[in-house]
């Protein structure tokens, strides 16, 4: 079995990188907004309390969202998990470890995606996303195609996320710093961290992302 952790700011493909995991390796993506949203959808207890949380306008706690984790784990037959977007701070991280100790697995990897960030700015703001399956194009490195059509899905309709902008991006990549940075050392620490070069080619950040878990 095989857990990981992708860490890296805002931007840096964390999503695109686990939907290859997922794709090629048979892992498990989780996605924070995934499982609240399928929660939501789903009417179960848990379900039914991230609601009553969300419809308050109240962030999820920790406890909710680890218990959302503990299900998905319980409930897997597959070859390991990558989680995307958690741990965000210190405190989730002791929670998810307590967590991974209690449930008999462990945390394999976490690799760090390393980014310089005007080189992020530049290339968020010129992201762009198909609207159907969510395939992400890029101005400057990875354009439309000239027939307007998705080469994922073939789609035609594409947007831009709102706060896909340099004030909003900034601001996110210094709620990054503050919170989630301090993963770095916490997990090299724990002799766990690998870091790769974030905004290389999607293809070769993905090979890079290979050769840690290989390497074992």
């Amino acid at each position: 079995m095989t857990n990981l952790i992708l860490l890296g700011p805002p931007g840096a493909g964390k999503g695109t990188q686990a939907r290859l995991l997922a794709e090629g390796r048979g892992l498990t993506q989780l996605s924070t907004g995934d499982m609240l949203r399928e929660a939501r959808a789903s009417g179960s207890p848990m379900g039914r309390k991230v609601a009553e949380v969300m419809d308050r306008g109240d962030l999820v706690t920790d406890e909710i969202v680890i218990g959302l984790i503990e299900e998905r784990l319980a409930a897997s037959t597959g070859p390991g998990f990558i989680f995307d977007g958690f741990p965000r701070t210190l405190a989730q991280a002791d929670a998810l470890g307590a967590l991974l100790d209690r449930m008999g697995q462990t945390l394999d990897a976490v690799i760090e995606m390393r980014v310089d960030d005007e080189a992020l700015v530049a290339r968020i703001t010129a992201r762009s996303t198909c609207a159907t399956c969510g395939e992400v194009y890029n101005d400057l490195t990875k354009p439309i195609p000239a027939d307007g059509r998705c080469v994922r899905c073939g789609g035609t309709e594409f947007s831009r996320r709102a706060d896909d902008n340099e004030s909003s991006l900034r601001t996110r990549l210094l709620a990054y710093y503050k919170q989630t940075s301090p993963l770095i050392g916490y997990y090299h620490a724990k002799g766990k961290l690998a870091s790769v070069d974030g905004l290389g080619e999607i293809g070769a950040v993905a090979s890079a992302i290979a050769g840690v878990l290989d390497k074992g």
